[in-house]
């Protein structure tokens, strides 16, 4: 730890030495590219169905990601139909990772639209600048230094949904000068249980959160200026219908300070340094469930310390990006049981034994400029990864199933990719190829006892797993007119050593009602497939039509069908758009997923479509603008639940909406 501060400090001050209106992207809403803008201040988001929508809303409406419902809240995302295990996902750049051990904490969670700009999707290898992945990378960028010499504006935002008696509030304050600006926003969420199609009530669906954030950011002079970030994110009461516990609190605090650099006329271009801090606690409990067998109570934190240094240049047709970063990681979670008969002793265990996580590595990319029509881009990362298990007892727990392991486990985790891109007025085409390692996470190297309600069974970590890698081809191709957009993408994963939970018959389960326990075990294969169709017309100035259709498939060497693997699915919608209105009807839905998983608990989910309208308005009075969102969910009240959704958990029936955000 010593060793990696003092690295740290040492390659800040040598970036020192050596440096001596945003225009928001109009996006059809079936189909989002690797940059998805989400910031509520942009104002052209009126476009958007909802203008406070939350982040897992946004992300839904990508090809390649999908979201996992535990409940109404914090949705866990899916690149490629791979869940976050295997997925890099940031804040700004910043690692941070969730302290539950049953993963209703993604790092989404941990944010809101309040506080970002955009989202960065980068799927399988392209999405590696900041971390080693196999699926895609998730990054949550915060918005730019704005020194608009704009001022003091203010925004007010209320949204209010009739199913769940949802409720939002926002308020955001920004001051902006030539050589200083500070912003400070606030958003509150609150919501009952929901209802399913046919009025069902879905019990323990309840959430309330606030998220506040403050940006700050002066010139040091023309080159160079440094920022500031704070956001702290609190949610409590959340009830997860489809799980067997709900959260009383989860917590973060997420924190940076920023060195930027920039000048055209020197080797280097631009030149950025962030030292960051976060921390997260989250508790599981059990308290408000009737007939436990057993009371519950499951903490969880994670502490990370961090920092990256990102160079840009370009030396004739070369466009080069360097990534200098590290990380130390703190994860730790216990479980106390108390039985029901007073007289006997509670029951304790660590369930992650404080493992402490190092990592330093380098990424580098090349986009390198053929022609006027070509371009070949190439990228490597390379990074050393060290766990270490600091419990005593969390280390003598394991050696029962691993005699040999030492407390201590190292790795070097290699990713490359490549991508060929060729572009003419009316079409383009792209192929990419890559390889790509991560390390086993938390739960699956070091996990005591993690109880999976999906299958029903006990996990046990393994210390000794390899590193899962993956081999992946990728194919997009366009064609577009004045009217008329047809584009395709498909992409193919093969992964080795894929880490998934197998059955040891020979050991007992600790929770009661448990099938039996499954211990992390690498499979020497597993193959994943995914294909979409986009398409658009435009049938006036006004009117468009837009549709997806998206095939996913996925195996592995044991004959199983993988999990949690997308169906055939669909989207299409019929828009019109003026400079102040806009409106939209819009049919999704998914096919029949006959290619489920029995083995790793899944049942057949059956079809389902779900009708959408959508308006939208903006005001102007003198200065100020209005902005207003409104429209119908699930028109037709459809009862029904999707392959991602956990246990069968249905999801939202009939909803009516309506935003106004209100700018000064």
């Amino acid at each position: 730890m010593k060793k990696f501060i003092k690295y740290s400090i040492i390659f800040l001050f040598s970036g020192f030495t050596f440096a001596q209106e945003d225009g928001a992207v109009k996006k059809d809403t079936t189909k989002l590219d690797e940059v998805i803008v989400l910031g509520r201040r942009k104002l052209s988001n009126y476009r958007q169905e909802k203008t406070l929508s939350s982040i897992d809303e946004y992300l839904e409406k990508a090809n390649k990601v999908t979201m996992i419902k535990r409940g109404n809240y914090a949705w866990e995302p899916t690149i490629n139909n791979m869940n976050s295990d295997r997925l890099n996902v940031t804040i700004d750049g910043m690692q941070i990772f969730g302290a539950c051990t049953d993963k209703m904490d993604p790092i989404t969670s941990y944010v809101d639209v309040s506080n970002l700009e955009k989202v960065s999707v980068g799927s399988g290898q392209t999405g590696t600048e900041n971390g080693h992945c196999v699926g895609g990378g998730l990054d949550l960028k915060l918005p730019a230094s704005k020194y608009f010499e704009s001022g003091l504006k203010t925004s007010i935002d209320l949204g209010y949904e009739t199913n769940a008696n949802y409720r939002t509030g926002g308020l955001d304050m920004e001051y902006s000068s030539s050589n200083f600006y500070i912003n400070a926003d606030g958003i509150l969420r609150k919501s009952d249980n929901y209802e399913a199609g046919n009025s069902q009530e879905i019990l323990y669906s309840q959430f309330q959160k606030y998220n506040i954030s403050l940006q700050t950011g002066f010139k040091i002079n023309e080159n160079q200026s440094i920022d500031a970030n704070v956001i702290y994110d609190k949610a409590t009461d959340v009830g997860y219908p489809s799980l067997p516990m709900d959260v009383s609190l989860a917590e973060a605090l997420i924190t940076s300070v920023t060195h930027n650099y920039s000048n055209d006329s020197t080797f280097i271009k631009t030149l950025e340094t962030k030292l960051y801090f976060n921390t997260i606690t989250h508790v599981m409990d059990d308290s408000k469930r009737p007939d436990v067998p057993i009371r519950m109570d499951m903490p969880g934190w994670s502490d990370t310390y961090g920092f990256y240094s990102k160079a840009t240049t370009n030396i004739n047709k070369h466009k080069l990006v360097l990534n200098l970063n590290g990380f130390y990681n703190r994860s730790l979670a216990e479980m106390t049981m108390y039985p029901n008969d007073s007289n006997q002793p509670a029951m304790f265990m660590y369930t992650w034994p404080d493992i402490r996580t190092l990592y330093t590595g380098v990424f580098a990319k090349d986009d390198f400029s053929l022609n006027d029509n070509e371009t070949l881009s190439t990228s490597i990362r390379v990074g050393f990864h060290s766990n270490k298990i600091s419990k005593d007892v969390g280390l003598e727990s394991l050696q029962i199933f691993y005699p040999e392991i030492n407390d201590t486990k190292s790795r070097f985790l290699t990713s490359i990719a490549s991508n060929y891109t060729f572009k003419k007025k009316n079409y383009d085409i792209s192929f990419g190829i890559g390889y790509g390692e991560r390390a086993p996470s938390v739960s699956e190297g070091y996990g005591f006892f993690l109880f999976n309600s999906f299958d029903r069974y006990d996990y046990i970590g393994n210390p000794t797993l390899k590193n899962e890698k993956a081999i992946e081809v990728n194919v997009k191709a366009n064609f577009h007119n004045s009217k008329f957009h047809i584009g395709v993408e498909a992409s193919y994963f093969h992964i080795m050593d894929y880490i998934i939970g197998d059955i040891d018959a020979s050991l007992s389960p600790m929770t009661i009602g448990a099938n039996g326990v499954r211990i992390y075990k690498a499979l020497s294969n597993a193959s994943i497939f995914d294909v979409y169709l986009n398409t658009s017309y435009k049938l006036s100035k006004s009117f468009s039509i837009n549709g997806t259709l998206g095939y996913n498939y996925g195996t592995s060497s044991n004959n199983k069908n993988l999990p949690l693997i997308k169906p055939i699915s669909y989207l299409a919608e019929f828009s019109y758009s003026t400079a102040k209105f806009n409106a939209a009807i819009q049919l999704e839905g998914n096919g029949n997923q006959s290619n489920y998983s029995s083995f790793y608990g899944e049942d057949e989910t059956p079809a389902y479509g779900v009708l959408n309208f959508n308006f939208g308005n903006i005001f102007y009075t003198n200065t100020k603008k209005w902005i207003l969102k409104y429209g119908v969910e699930n028109i037709l009240d459809a009862n029904y639940s999707t392959y991602a959704d956990w246990n069968n958990i249905p999801r939202q029936g009939r909803n009516f909406y309506m935003n106004v955000s209100f700018i000064f």
